[in-house]
């Protein structure tokens, strides 16, 4: 008896024009508002039931072409993201749904939204980026957001924008879960299309590594943790070679990483070792460098003797942690550089 309810349903292309229509309407402040975001909703769930299908349909290739096609004309997706704080949060969920399943639509090997995206609609993607900005759609916009970092034009786009920089504001945010999922975000945009990032480390060099730097020293133990796996992890990445150079010959980069090795929490400790040792390995090292290592060598070497790495029962660890105290021990003395 379900069809006696679906009599006379609207066309994929109503329906994305019924939602523009409707989320616009939200703006009037008036009684009616309620109203608005019924409809909202429940054109949303029929636009998720075209892309998904339900308990009863399929989803059909041609519909999801019909409504994709007027998601681009009337800028459906631009309006659901700056409206989206005015939505119910069950119909935030399916925005995020929809803007996922359009992001995967692919036609010969192309994907139709993203090109809308770089091409026809960027403000879009900067809407996302400044989402951390509101705690009642910060989540939503982040997981938008990395289902957006998939692709690596994408990437490029955000890497090249001044507000990618926000997002080391956003990781101190006082809120746990915003500075959380910005961190995640982050980490993403970072390490997961490693090409085009080698190109931005090797130019924005400083501004990276001051803005890194800043989280690394921060008074929060999970930014300054996170921050230094992060750092981790991108400098073990051989492809990153004039990145690496730049940062290893740096002594400002050492003497916070000593600081790290010296911090009160053994995990800060490991997660600074795991730096450190590059610093140790390096063949050529910057003359700063080397003095710097040179006239703390017997601090070093008193702490790598106790250094407890045995307890985290990683033996590359322990053998990192030798070859390294001997290098150190192989450093000359202060005496003969004087």
């Amino acid at each position: 008896m379900s069809f006696l309810f679906k009599r006379n349903p609207k066309t994929p292309q109503e329906l994305v024009r019924a939602v523009c229509e409707s989320v616009v309407k939200l703006d009037s402040n008036s009684d009616s508002t309620k109203r608005y975001q019924d409809d909202c909703s429940r054109y949303l769930k029929q636009m998720k039931g075209i892309l998904v299908g339900d308990d009863e349909n399929m989803p059909q290739p041609d519909q999801i072409s019909y409504l994709s096609q007027e998601v681009y004309v009337t800028d459906c997706l631009y309006l659901l993201i700056y409206h989206l704080k005015k939505l119910d949060f069950d119909a935030r969920k399916d925005v995020q749904l929809i803007f996922s399943n359009l992001l995967r639509r692919q036609i010969a090997n192309k994907s139709p939204t993203v090109d809308y995206l770089i091409n026809s609609k960027p403000e879009i993607i900067l809407l996302l980026l400044k989402g951390p900005e509101s705690q009642s759609t910060g989540l939503i916009c982040g997981q938008i957001l990395r289902d957006c970092i998939k692709y690596d034009s994408i990437v490029k786009f955000i890497l090249g924008n001044s507000l990618f920089w926000n997002l080391f504001k956003y990781v101190q945010i006082p809120i746990f879960e915003l500075s959380t999922d910005s961190f995640i975000t982050l980490h993403d945009l970072l390490t997961t299309h490693k090409s085009v990032v080698i190109g931005f480390l090797t130019s924005n060099y400083d501004q990276f590594v001051l803005n890194v730097n800043k989280l690394i020293q921060s008074a929060n133990y999970v930014t300054k943790r996170q921050s230094i796996r992060l750092l981790s992890e991108l400098v073990t990445e051989k492809e990153n070679k004039e990145f690496l150079t730049k940062y290893f010959d740096d002594p400002t980069n050492l003497k916070i990483i000593m600081l790290i090795l010296n911090d009160k929490s053994k995990n800060l400790q490991i997660e600074g070792f795991h730096i450190f040792k590059f610093f140790i390995a390096k063949p050529k090292k910057s003359q700063k460098v080397l003095d710097i290592l040179t006239k703390n060598k017997e601090n070093f070497i008193a702490f790598f003797k106790t250094f407890d790495i045995e307890s985290y029962q990683d033996p590359n660890a322990i053998e990192e942690r030798n070859y390294i105290l001997q290098t150190i021990q192989e450093l000359p003395d202060i005496e003969r550089i004087n």
